[in-house]
């Protein structure tokens, strides 16, 4: 069985950090694996982790009264699942769903923000990580919100 230290190191967000870094990162994490169909986040809920999706795929929805739920994006193996976890008020801002079975590392969030607080160029690496992720799926939800308004003015 592999290591989370080394799971990490396939990971598109970590394989490239150092060694001592992804063993910090390492000792906050832990394997889960959800069926599909179940949740993996809910939004509102406490941001306490975050999961990198190992296999699987996962869709990002928003609730839409009257409407039901809106797929904002669906990740594939290597995506983040969670990234509120970095931003105050720690609270996830999407459901995300299993669409199959999917194999995450789960990352404790209070964990992982002590040693970012610790070792401040850590806490500045993941920062602009996470960053970019967030500049991803803001570009991936206007897209899809330009889709789901074009249909509705057509």
């Amino acid at each position: 069985m592999r290591s989370i230290f080394d799971l990490l190191g396939e990971q598109p967000l970590f394989a490239d950090l150092p060694e001592p870094d992804r063993g910090l990162i390492a000792g906050c994490g832990h394997n889960v694996h959800v069926a599909a169909g179940e949740p993996i986040v809910r939004h509102g809920a406490p941001a306490d982790h975050f999961y990198l999706l190992r296999s699987g795929r996962a869709q990002l929805e928003i609730h839409q009264p009257g409407r039901g739920a809106l797929v904002a994006e669906t990740l594939q193996t290597g995506s983040i699942v969670g990234v509120s976890w970095l931003f105050p008020p720690y609270r996830y801002t999407f459901d995300a769903v299993a669409v199959g079975p999917c194999d995450l590392i789960a990352i404790d969030a209070a964990c992982l923000r002590t040693k970012c607080d610790t070792d401040t160029r850590l806490g500045y690496l993941l920062m602009r990580r996470f960053a970019a992720v967030l500049v991803d799926r803001i570009e991936h939800l206007q897209i899809r919100l330009l889709d789901v308004y074009a249909h509705d003015l057509g």
